[in-house]
């Protein structure tokens, strides 16, 4: 996957937004854009408890939601605030489990017309693999009436 150097800081956002998009749900689980930009893009899942399994670990629900995010940010990095996404699939592969915070890195790899291909990785801060996704999204231009 891409070396941090390779996807541009994004600025402190609300809450609530996710590389300009208004996203509630982002919200309530806490996610935080990074960095967006060069077919690229990294969230951070801070760890909460309630979103914790019977183990303490991060939930796999959690975790899918935080990929799904990540994956879909991926798909419109080349424009962040002109495009939001439909999930069309999402396959994930769970390797270990996460006790901390988790960060999701994701590449498109092909952006057609309207669908992106996209594959990403969670890490923890000491950069063990926790898991990985691959994904279709369709892409739906928010300036368009």
């Amino acid at each position: 996957m891409s070396q941090a150097a390779d996807i541009p800081a994004y600025p402190a956002e609300p809450d609530h937004m996710v590389f300009a998009l208004p996203m509630p749900m982002a919200q309530a689980f806490g996610l935080k854009g990074e960095a967006i930009g060069n077919d690229r893009a990294r969230i951070r899942m801070p760890y909460q408890q309630q979103f914790t399994n019977s183990r303490g670990d991060m939930h796999g629900g959690a975790i899918a939601t935080l990929l799904d995010v990540g994956l879909s940010a991926a798909a419109r990095a080349h424009d962040p605030a002109r495009y939001g996404v439909i999930t069309v699939d999402l396959t994930i592969h769970y390797i270990a489990p996460a006790s901390g915070d988790v960060i999701c890195t994701a590449v498109c790899e092909k952006r057609g017309l309207s669908l992106s291909f996209v594959r990403g990785e969670l890490r923890n801060d000491a950069g063990d693999l926790l898991g990985m996704a691959s994904g279709t999204f369709k892409l739906v231009d928010r300036t368009k009436s």
